[in-house]
């Protein structure tokens, strides 16, 4: 059972840089404070109240948790270890940087109930994280996946792809690198450019510029695939559209408040489009969790298909694994994978 993840924002809490996309308050729209053990205790106990019979998941997001002075570390886990003794809680969640992550810190977080820790990878190529202001290499971000692995724990990797100096080839081998370090899962945050920020006054200045909304899709519908290729679970696409994330706030780059979808939308557009031709008419079965997917953003694919002389109708088949569309046309039936009927050029972007 999925368990209903507690989210407690640090933001930019330790923190040793400013990259130059960051400004991590207007991507939490928290204010930077640390909650007290009173606040801790009592989200919790409200959140338990409304979930059922799943399991809590406690999560801090938004800081350099192991950057914390570790007596502020172990105030914030202080509180969760009765609830993880009777079983309210099941487990810990904690974000950090790749050269914040050391061995014997990660078997101390470890005996504190920490059971995922998601690093900020943004890249694997030196030359971006040297562009970007990271204050690291990659060689980090291996080591880092690597400790946390050994300690057994799950690695989770955020990538940013479009960052200064990044290319669609750099994104995808940046994918690929973490893939086979053995990352657990991946997030996926196209750069977007925030007021207020180094990477603002460089697109202001003409020095910048960001992959557009139509560019950041074609690259990230080809990440994805190539994760689901890997059977890497991606999390999430896009910036969480919170309240301090807003047209006044970024000033420019690939943001929706449905990215995730929109880039699901594209595969499942594409993959329809390589089988079925103007002047067809079908009917396209999907598992029921991607008939959204399938019909598309205020139904965009069934339109596109309609302007490209496609009779197309839809339904669903709960037979069919998630990546899979099943296509009936005349007396033929034949099912399609994303996984393993798309085939792009990464130089298509």
């Amino acid at each position: 059972m999925k368990p209903v993840t507690v989210p407690f924002f640090i933001s930019h809490q330790g923190c040793p840089h400013t990259c130059v996309f960051c400004d991590q308050r207007t991507i939490s729209g928290a204010n930077g404070t640390l909650p007290n053990v009173f606040q801790i205790r009592d989200k919790i106990d409200l959140w338990r109240s409304t979930a059922g019979e799943r399991p809590l998941e406690v999560a801090f997001f938004g800081g350099t948790f192991t950057a914390l002075p570790e007596d502020i570390q172990a105030e914030l886990l202080a509180p969760l270890q009765p609830f993880l003794e009777n079983g309210t809680v099941n487990s810990v969640r904690i974000s950090t940087r790749p050269d914040c992550i050391d061995a014997d810190h990660v078997a101390w977080l470890s005996e504190r109930g920490v059971r995922t820790i998601e690093l900020g990878v943004q890249s694997m190529d030196d030359a971006v994280l040297a562009a970007s202001g990271r204050g690291h290499f990659a060689a980090a971000s291996l080591n880092a996946i690597r400790i946390i692995k050994n300690a057994g724990l799950q690695a989770g990797a955020q990538l940013m792809p479009g960052l200064p100096k990044d290319t669609p080839l750099s994104s995808l081998a940046s994918l690929e690198q973490v893939i086979s370090a053995g990352a657990d899962f991946l997030r996926i945050y196209p750069t977007v450019v925030i007021r207020g920020t180094e990477l603002a006054r460089r697109y202001t200045a003409g020095e910048f510029m960001p992959l557009s909304l139509e560019r950041g899709v074609s690259l990230c519908k080809q990440l994805l695939q190539r994760a689901m290729q890997a059977d890497i679970p991606v999390i999430r696409i896009g910036l969480q559209n919170e309240a301090g994330l807003n047209a006044d706030s970024v000033l420019a780059g690939c943001r929706h408040p449905a990215l995730g979808q929109l880039v699901r939308s594209q595969l499942y557009e594409d993959l329809i489009c390589n089988f079925v031709s103007s002047g067809d008419h079908a009917t396209v079965y999907s598992h029921p969790a991607r008939l959204s997917d399938v019909v598309g953003t205020k139904r965009n694919n069934l339109r596109r298909q309609t302007e490209r002389g496609v009779r197309m109708q839809v339904g669903v088949d709960d037979t069919l694994k998630k990546d899979e569309l099943k296509v009936e046309m005349q007396d033929k039936c034949t099912i399609y994978s994303i996984v393993k009927d798309l085939h792009y050029s990464i130089h298509e972007v």
